[in-house]
């Protein structure tokens, strides 16, 4: 059985609790049928990884500012940069049929963002446990969980989807290759050109 940390992680990143939203000790408790004391410290850890903030005696889920996500964009690339050379190095046969299966499933499902989403994450965790590097996994986990502090994908971007998964082909077909430079350099222009999506989302609905 999950403990409360991992239930309310889950919950947050499968944006069943959105950035803003409050998280009530008694309810989440509730919720997860488990007692009110490793829901209070499931809490306290969130708090101190900055996925919740405390407002008065409440928990509420941090929203990233826009420095908070170029700093997360950054750590991001890096990391999965690293794991795409990896995975040019040591993906099993059987691991880059799984990519590759996994494109061919998101292009029936371009009309369902939030499904894309789902899916997106998935697809990158497999280039991360394609690494072949527990450590490397752990730390892209991490920021993972974070990415969930994002109240929209930007693949509800007109267009982005279809983008987004022909930026992944090309991700796969390098790392098929066994070309880690290739391999690199898709993920870091992948990774970019969702950053840059969003940022221009982000500056039309601030006007």
């Amino acid at each position: 059985m999950k403990d409360a940390y991992s239930l309310i992680v889950e919950a947050i990143d499968a944006g069943t609790y959105k950035p803003g939203d409050r998280l009530v000790e008694s309810e989440l408790a509730e919720r997860f049928g488990v007692s009110r004391t490793p829901v209070r410290e499931a809490l306290q850890r969130l708090e101190t990884q900055s996925m919740l903030k405390r407002d008065g005696r409440s928990m509420i889920v941090a929203t990233l500012d826009h420095n908070q996500l170029a700093e997360l964009y950054t750590v991001r690339t890096e990391l999965e940069a690293l794991a795409a050379r990896l995975a040019a190095r040591h993906a099993t046969p059987e691991e880059l049929r799984v990519l590759q299966a996994m494109i061919d499933d998101d292009l029936k499902m371009l009309h369902d963002a939030e499904a894309l989403a789902r899916s997106n994450r998935r697809f990158h965790h497999q280039i991360h446990l394609a690494s072949h590097n527990r450590y490397l996994v752990q730390q892209l986990d991490i920021v993972h969980r974070n990415m969930a502090l994002m109240a929209r994908t930007s693949l509800a971007v007109e267009g982005r989807g279809k983008a987004a998964l022909s930026e992944h082909q090309e991700i796969v077909d390098a790392l098929e290759s066994g070309n880690a430079a290739a391999a690199e350099t898709a993920l870091r222009s992948h990774i970019s050109k969702a950053f840059e999506t969003r940022l221009r989302e982000d500056a039309r609905r601030d006007r």
